[in-house]
């Protein structure tokens, strides 16, 4: 440094950049780097790739630099397929004009492997990586969720077919925690988990590289298709009042089964040893299963419950949240809006 009068760090990596430059464009090849990159000295002809964000991206795009967007694409972070599709290189309010909007080249899915085994990895990258393609080939327009998730469920399957095992696989992992082959009462309260998400899994379940990846959380997905449907019920039901028909049965039988369910995992948790991490999971699922079908009952009749009923089982969900093996129920929302919708019975 002291000697080509490099006055620090920064213009030291620039140099070295500058040099690998040379290299690369040497045997035809195109340099990409991370957003660090960035300096003055550094060259137009280098690709920024930008993991903070679209602001970033576009500073980059203002001075000139063609740009690639990860910052909402990393899949390593277990967000749901919603989270990624309305994620845009070039949102909506973006401040570039449409020549400098041509330096965004569009964006790539990261995924970093610290989670993931042959067994596992499909499950953590597909299908939700066919709706991060989507966003990159499609107008900025093209942005119903719902639609896109009822298409990702066909190509889900479509993907199975090449031989993909994101599906498949989770029936093994399943069998091997539960040891024998029922399991039902796993696969329903796996069904409206989900792992936490970003990178909360490191800080609740300190693990090392020889840590085997065999638990609970890593044979759920990251995007519970039942918690969503089961979401989606609620609010079909609920809008159909006062009669409180609509989707009735179906999810007085669904939070039925929760209950079931949860009574048969206990001698199952009892049995073994990797699954004691959910056993509050597994009481919760059942807690929930019983508020929400009271909540039910109650609409049904019309009669509002008694005052306190409302607060008692709010704090009963708030419980629930709460994730133990780094897994947290997605149907808690749902579940408090028949409780409130319950509780305001008559009092409107």
């Amino acid at each position: 440094m002291k000697k080509k009068g490099i006055k620090d760090n920064h213009a030291l990596q620039a140099y070295f950049n500058t040099r690998l430059l040379k290299i690369l464009q040497k045997h035809g090849k195109k340099m990409i780097g991370w957003d660090e990159i960035l300096q003055p000295e550094l060259p137009k002809d280098v690709v920024i790739h930008s993991w903070r964000g679209t602001a970033a991206l576009a500073e980059a795009a203002k001075k000139g630099y063609d740009g690639i967007l990860s910052n909402g694409y990393y899949i390593d972070l277990i967000q749901p397929a919603s989270q990624h599709y309305v994620s845009d290189p070039l949102p909506a309010d973006t401040t570039l004009t449409p020549e400098e909007a041509k330096h965004v080249l569009g964006g790539e899915a990261t995924m970093w492997a610290e989670w993931v085994t042959p067994e596992t990895i499909d499950s953590r990258i597909w299908p939700r990586t066919a709706a991060i393609a989507e966003r990159l080939w499609s107008p900025r327009s093209v942005n119903d969720v719902p639609d896109m998730y009822r298409r990702l469920a066909m190509i889900s399957l479509q993907l199975e077919e090449l031989g993909l095992t994101h599906r498949r696989n989770q029936e093994m992992m399943l069998r091997r925690l539960v040891r024998n082959d029922d399991i039902g009462p796993l696969r329903t309260l796996v069904s409206v988990i989900e792992p936490v998400k970003e990178y909360r899994r490191y800080q609740m379940r300190p693990q090392t590289m020889l840590s085997p990846l065999t638990s609970v959380i890593d044979a759920t997905p990251p995007d519970s298709d039942t918690a969503r449907r089961f979401s989606w019920m609620v609010r079909e039901f609920l809008n159909d009042g006062p009669r409180y028909q609509l989707y009735r049965a179906e999810l007085s039988q669904m939070l039925a089964d929760w209950q079931t369910s949860a009574a048969s995992l206990g001698p199952m948790i009892d049995r073994s040893p990797a699954l004691k991490e959910i056993k509050p999971l597994a009481q919760n699922l059942s807690q929930l299963g019983a508020t929400g079908q009271e909540a039910i009952a109650y609409l049904k009749l019309g009669m509002p419950p008694p005052r306190e009923w409302r607060e008692t089982n709010l704090a009963k969900m708030d419980e629930a949240s709460k994730p133990y093996g780094a897994l947290e129920f997605v149907v808690i929302g749902a579940v408090k809006q028949l409780v409130n919708a319950a509780a305001d019975t008559g009092r409107k």
